[in-house]
């Protein structure tokens, strides 16, 4: 290989590692861009109609005068047979 092919060879080489830097910087500008629209385009619609219909979605307001969800296991006395349906 001549000394003329080797240095054309050297700045193609250049000027591809430097496009590949400018569209990896463009890429990832792209991508924000692409993920803020598709969150608006997808999440505020829903958002807007939520807060529009102000529906519970968790269904709080239904417990009334208990202040919690929560509600007490059954508990059965330890035994062999019910150890043995659990294995």
């Amino acid at each position: 290989m001549s000394e003329r092919q080797s240095e054309n060879q050297s700045i193609g080489r250049r000027l591809l590692r430097g496009w590949m830097a400018i569209a990896g910087r463009f890429g990832a500008v792209q991508t924000q861009v692409l993920l803020g629209f598709f969150y608006f385009l997808l999440i505020g619609p829903f958002w807007l109609g939520t807060s529009l219909a102000r529906r519970d979605f968790l269904a709080k307001r239904g417990l009334g005068s208990m202040e919690t969800a929560f509600a007490a296991a059954d508990t059965a006395a330890p035994d062999l047979e019910r150890a043995k349906l659990t294995s």
